[in-house]
C-alpha cells in the first residue's frame, strides 16, 4: 500500500497544516514512527507523517517525579539511555527497542517482555498532547478526567508545555471535570454513558486484550482516563504531538532462571504457578527456535540450556545476588521443571536473551527454511488458558498443513509466530484466509484476543466480529466518529476494516529470477526469494549501532529510510516483482544502492539474514554486464591489475601521483573524490622478498598475502611471519600472486571475479588438502574466501568448500594452537576497529579473546569506518563516508587516552584513520610482534 506522499514535520504547526489539507481534500493520513509494526498499522494510501527525522527529542526528564516528556518520534532506547543515568527506565520494552518510537508504542499499546512487571504502554502514559482528526488540540491525562483543551499545548494542566515547560505535568490536576468545554470530550462522555454495560462486560478482561479500542479506561470508576483509552487506537483518533510518560526504577540486579520442560505447552501449564513469584519477565521458547539459531547463526550463539524441548526464561529483580539466588531457588521449587539453570552473570544472561530477541527475525523462516509470514503473530489468551490454547493451536496448524517458530510472552499469555502460508501457490490466499478465520474462532473460544500487543492494523480488523458483539463494535465506531468525524486518520483500521486478504503483497508471487551470478544456496538459487527475506523488522534502523553491531552504517549517517537495509530490500522486492519499470536497472534501484557500503553488516546483524552487499554486487553485474561502466569500476575495481605495473617503479609512481595536476587528473578520470588522498605503493612488495629456505624449523603454515597487504602494507606480512615463527612455524607464501577478486566483486564485475577466484581457490585448495594450515591477513579478502567464493563458484564446488573451511585469520589460527602462549601485552590499552567483513563473516570475538589472554585492556568500536573499500573513495560518497566515521570511530579516537594503541586489521580502516584522524593504526600481527616501531622481521619462505 504505497503512500501518495511522505511528510517529515518539524513541529506541531506543520502537523496541523498537513491534517488541515488532508481534511479539506479527503486524503487519508497515517502517522508513522519506525514502521516496525507488522499488522499494517503504519501504512496508508494517502499521506504518511514520519516523525522520526525531526521530532525525536526527549524534551525533559524529572528523576524525582520519575517522569519524562518526549516527542512522538523519540526512539525508546534514546529515552532509556537518558533515564538510566538516574537508575530509571521506561517499563515496556518490545524487542524493537533500538528503533521503535514512543509514538509507535502508544499507537499500538506496545508491551514487550517486561510488561509483566511494569505494565503495558497504556499503564505508563501520564498524558498526551494530541491533534484530533477533527482538528482540535487536546491535552489529556490520567486519573482525574482527562485534562483540558489548550490551543497551544501550554497551561497549568499541560504536558509540561509544547516547548518542554509547564507547571503541573499532564495529570489534569487543574481540571476536575476533565472537559472544560471540549466538544470532543463532551461527545466522548456520551458514548461511554450509552455503552456502559458492553464496556464493562466485554473490554479489559485481561491485560493483553489489545484488539479493538480499550474503552474500559473511560469508565467512571476509572476516572475517564482519555490518555489510557487513546493508547492502542493505532492513529485512528488523533495525531500524537507529545507525551508525558512514567518511569520506573530499574532493579539493582537481575537473575535469569531457565526452566526446561517436555515441550512448550507443558511449559505454559507451569506459568500460573510462577506468577506469584512476581517475575520481571516470563518468556517461552522451544527447540524449534533454538535449532534455528544454531543452524542460521552457528552453534556458538546458543549457550547451554537445561534439559528439555520447551523452556521458560524467568527474569527476577532484586537488590543483591544473595537475594536473587534465594528467590530463584523458591521459584525453581514451584516450577515442576525437568531441569533448571540459574544465571546471575549479565553476559551469560544476555546470551540467552539474545535467542528470544532474535525471534522476530528468525521466525521469518520456518524450520525447513521456507518463508514465513505475519498475519497471526501475537494472539493472546489469559495465562491460565495458555497451555490448552497451545495444544489446540498446534492441532489447528497441523490440520491446515502449516508450520512456524512459536515463542512469546508466556507470563502474559501472548504467543508470537510467523507461518509458512503458501503464497507461492495459487491457493495461498485462500489458505491464509481460512486459517485466520479458524484461528480467530479458536482464540475467542479460549477467552482471548486476536492481538496481544501489535494491534489489529489491516491484518486482523475483519476478525473483530468473531471476538466482539455488534454492540461493542458499534461503540468502537462511535468513539472513532467523535475524534475523527471525517474518517481521515488511518481509515480502514479497527473500524470499517477492509478484508484481511485485500492487500496481500505476495499475490500473485513474483516470478523467480534467473541467470544470476551468485547461487543463493539458502534461497533455492533465487534472488527473488533472497530479497524477500526482509520482513520489516527494522533492526537496520537502530539509532545507535551499539554492542559492536555494524548494520546499517549509511542509515546511521543519513537517517533516511531509503538508506537502510530494509528500504533497499523493499525497493529490490518491487524491482524483482515487476512493479518497477526497468526491473533491477530501474533508477530507483540505483538510487537506493548508491550509498550501500557493501559492509556486509546486515549478513550477521539482520535477524532475517539479508546480505545487501551480495545483492548490490548482483545488481551491478546485471546492470553493467557487457556495457560501459562507471569510471571507478575500471580504476578502483581493477586496482590489483594496476598495482602490478606500479610496483615496478613505486617511488616514481608515488611521486607522480602526489603532483597536484597529475593527481587531480587521475582522480577526475578515475571517478575518485578530489578530497581523497591516493594511497602510496610500498617501496618494496612483500612478495619480492626472497628469504633463505628453511630458516625457521617447524611445521609449515601457508601465509596468503593479498593484494592490499603485498602492495600497500608489506610490514603487516613481515610482522605476521615473525609471530608465526615465534609460534614454531615455518612460513611459506604461494609462489603465484593470488587475488580473491574482492574489488571486482564490490563493483559487480562478477564474471572477472569468478575467474580470479577459480585460480586462487584451486591453488589454496591443494595446500589445504595436503594438510597445510592457511592464514590470511586482510579481513575483507578472508571473508571472500570464507563466504563469497562458495556463493560464486557454487555450493557444490569442492575446492571452494575446502578453502572456506581451511582459511583462518591470524587470531583464529593462533588461538586454536594447543599450548600456544600469546606475548605479554599487560599494560597495553587497545582500541580496536573490527573490520565490517571480519565482524559479519568470521566474527571478532576470537581476536578479543586472544588480546585479553595477552593481558591487554581491550575496547572496540561498533559500526563501520566509512571508507569500506572503494565506497568512500568514489566521487559522490565522501560526505557520507565521513559522516559514518563520525558516528563512532572518530569520536572514540578523539576520546582515547594517550598511549592507546589503535588496532585495525583492515587496510580501508587504517586508511580512513590516517586520512581523517591523522593517526597510525596497526594490524594484530604488528601488535603481537611488537612492531609499533621496531626493525622489520625476517621475510617469509616462498612455497
Amino acid at each position: 500500500m504505497p503512500p501518495s506522499a511522505v511528510v517529515f514535520p518539524r513541529d506541531a504547526d506543520e502537523v496541523a497544516a498537513v491534517l488541515a489539507v488532508c481534511r479539506a481534500e479527503g486524503v487519508p493520513l497515517t502517522a508513522r514512527g519506525a514502521g516496525t509494526s507488522i499488522a499494517g498499522n503504519a501504512v496508508g494510501p494517502g499521506v504518511v507523517l514520519d516523525f522520526t527525522r525531526h521530532l525525536g527529542r526527549v524534551r525533559s526528564l524529572d528523576p524525582e517525579a520519575r517522569t519524562a516528556t518526549v516527542e512522538p518520534g523519540t526512539v525508546l532506547d534514546a529515552l532509556q539511555v537518558r533515564a538510566a543515568r538516574y537508575g530509571l527506565r521506561f517499563g515496556p520494552d518490545p524487542s524493537t527497542h533500538s528503533r521503535c518510537t514512543i509514538g509507535g508504542m502508544i499507537g499500538n499499546n506496545a508491551c514487550g517482555s517486561r510488561a509483566l512487571a511494569y505494565g503495558r504502554t497504556a499503564d505508563n502514559v501520564l498524558g498526551l498532547d494530541v491533534l484530533t482528526g477533527g482538528g482540535e488540540r487536546l491535552t489529556v491525562g490520567r486519573g482525574t478526567g482527562g485534562g483540558e483543551r489548550l490551543a497551544d499545548g501550554r497551561g497549568t494542566g499541560g504536558m509540561n508545555g509544547a516547548d518542554g515547560r509547564g507547571t503541573g505535568g499532564m495529570n489534569g490536576a487543574d481540571s476536575a471535570d476533565g472537559v472544560n468545554g471540549s466538544p470532543t470530550l463532551d461527545a466522548l462522555r456520551r458514548v461511554v454513558r450509552d455503552n456502559l454495560a458492553v464496556i464493562r462486560t466485554e473490554l479489559g478482561r485481561f491485560p493483553r486484550q489489545i484488539s479493538g479500542y480499550s474503552l474500559e479506561h473511560l469508565l467512571p470508576e476509572r476516572g475517564f482516563d482519555v490518555a489510557g483509552a487513546m493508547v492502542g487506537t493505532e492513529g485512528t483518533w488523533g495525531v500524537l504531538l507529545g507525551a508525558e510518560v512514567r518511569l520506573v526504577e530499574a532493579p539493582a540486579r537481575t537473575a535469569l532462571v531457565v526452566l526446561g520442560y517436555r515441550d512448550m505447552a507443558t511449559a505454559a501449564d507451569a506459568v500460573p504457578g510462577l506468577l506469584p513469584h512476581r517475575p520481571v519477565a516470563l518468556e517461552g521458547i522451544d527447540a524449534r527456535i533454538v535449532d534455528a539459531v544454531r543452524t542460521r547463526r552457528g552453534a556458538g550463539r546458543v549457550p547451554p540450556l537445561p534439559a528439555g524441548n520447551g523452556w521458560l526464561l524467568v527474569e527476577l529483580g532484586g537488590g543483591s545476588t544473595a537475594e536473587l539466588r534465594s528467590a530463584a531457588a523458591a521459584l525453581v521449587a514451584d516450577a515442576d521443571a525437568l531441569d533448571s539453570l540459574v544465571i546471575t552473570d549479565p553476559a551469560q544472561g544476555a546470551a540467552v536473551w539474545r535467542i528470544r530477541e532474535d525471534g522476530a527475525g528468525l521466525a521469518g523462516r520456518t524450520p525447513a527454511g521456507a518463508p514465513a509470514h505475519a498475519g497471526w503473530e501475537d494472539a493472546a489468551v489469559p495465562p491460565e488458558r495458555l497451555g490448552a490454547y497451545l495444544r489446540d493451536f498446534d492441532a489447528l496448524m497441523a490440520d491446515h498443513g502449516l508450520t512456524g517458530l512459536p515463542y512469546g510472552h508466556f507470563g502474559d499469555g501472548c504467543l508470537h509466530i510467523r507461518i509458512d502460508f503458501p503464497f507461492d501457490r495459487r491457493e495461498g490466499a485462500r489458505v491464509f484466509r481460512a486459517f485466520l478465520l479458524d484461528a480467530a474462532r479458536l482464540v475467542a473460544s479460549h477467552g482471548g484476543s486476536m492481538s496481544g500487543e501489535h494491534g489489529d492494523g489491516r491484518a486482523r480488523g475483519e476478525l473483530l466480529p468473531l471476538m466482539y458483539s455488534p454492540a461493542a463494535l458499534s461503540a468502537f465506531a462511535a468513539a472513532k466518529a467523535v475524534f475523527d468525524p471525517d474518517d481521515v486518520l488511518n481509515p480502514g483500521v479497527i473500524v470499517r476494516p477492509a478484508a484481511l486478504d485485500a492487500d496481500l503483497r505476495l499475490q500473485p508471487p513474483p516470478p523467480p529470477t534467473s541467470g544470476t551470478a551468485f547461487r543463493y544456496p539458502e534461497d533455492g538459487g533465487d534472488l527473488t526469494a533472497a530479497v524477500h527475506r526482509c520482513t520489516g523488522v527494522g533492526k537496520c534502523r537502530s539509532e545507535t549501532t551499539g554492542s559492536g553491531a555494524v548494520m546499517c552504517p549509511s542509515y546511521v549517517a543519513t537517517r533516511d529510510e531509503k538508506d537502510s537495509t530494509r528500504g533497499r530490500a523493499r525497493v529490490l522486492q518491487e524491482a524483482v516483482g515487476g512493479f518497477l519499470p526497468g526491473g533491477l536497472r530501474a533508477p530507483e534501484v540505483r538510487e537506493v544502492l548508491d550509498l550501500c557500503l557493501s559492509c556486509k553488516g546486515c549478513l550477521s546483524d539482520c535477524p532475517t539474514g539479508i546480505d545487501m552487499a551480495t545483492y548490490k554486487a548482483e545488481v551491478l553485474h546485471q546492470t553493467y554486464r557487457r556495457r560501459l561502466r562507471p569510471a571507478a569500476h575500471y580504476t578502483l575495481g581493477w586496482l590489483p591489475r594496476w598495482a602490478r605495473p606500479a610496483s615496478l617503479a613505486p617511488r616514481a609512481v608515488n611521486a607522480l601521483l602526489r603532483t597536484g595536476p597529475v593527481a587531480a587528473l587521475a582522480k577526475r578520470l578515475g571517478g575518485i573524490d578530489h578530497r581523497r588522498s591516493l594511497p602510496s605503493f610500498a617501496d618494496r612488495r612483500f612478495r619480492r622478498e626472497r628469504p633463505p629456505r628453511g630458516a625457521v624449523p617447524g611445521p609449515t603454515v601457508l601465509l596468503w598475502v593479498d593484494t592490499f597487504t603485498d602492495h600497500f602494507s608489506p610490514e603487516v606480512a613481515r610482522a605476521a611471519v615473525e609471530v608465526l615463527n615465534r609460534a614454531g612455524f615455518s612460513v611459506a607464501v604461494p609462489r603465484a600472486a593470488l587475488c580473491c577478486g574482492l574489488t571486482w566483486i564490490s563493483t559487480g564485475q562478477l564474471d572477472a571475479a569468478r575467474r580470479r577466484l577459480r585460480r586462487t581457490v584451486d591453488t589454496l585448495a591443494r595446500h589445504a588438502e595436503a594438510g597445510t594450515p592457511i592464514v590470511a591477513l586482510e579481513p575483507s579478502c578472508t571473508a571472500v574466501l570464507r563466504s563469497d567464493a562458495v556463493d560464486l563458484l557454487g555450493p557444490g564446488d569442492r575446492a571452494a568448500k575446502t578453502v572456506a573451511a581451511s582459511v583462518k585469520t591470524l587470531a583464529e589460527f593462533l588461538g586454536g594452537l594447543p599450548g600456544w602462549t600469546p606475548p605479554d601485552l599487560g599494560g597495553v590499552t587497545v582500541l580496536a576497529q573490527p573490520h565490517c567483513h571480519h565482524h559479519a563473516v568470521m566474527g571478532w570475538h576470537t581476536d578479543r579473546d586472544l588480546l585479553t589472554r595477552a593481558g591487554a585492556s581491550v575496547g572496540s568500536v561498533g559500526g563501520c569506518c566509512g571508507l569500506a573499500g572503494n565506497f568512500g573513495v568514489e566521487r559522490g560518497h565522501y560526505e557520507v563516508s565521513v559522516a559514518v566515521a563520525e558516528t563512532q570511530l572518530l569520536p572514540a579516537v578523539r576520546e582515547a587516552a594517550e598511549g592507546t594503541v589503535l588496532l585495525a586489521d583492515g587496510f580501508s580502516c587504517r586508511t580512513q584513520l590516517d586520512q581523517l584522524a591523522h593517526v597510525r593504526a596497526y594490524h594484530l600481527a604488528e601488535l603481537l610482534a611488537g612492531r609499533t616501531g621496531s626493525p622489520s622481521p625476517p621475510p617469509a619462505e616462498p612455497a
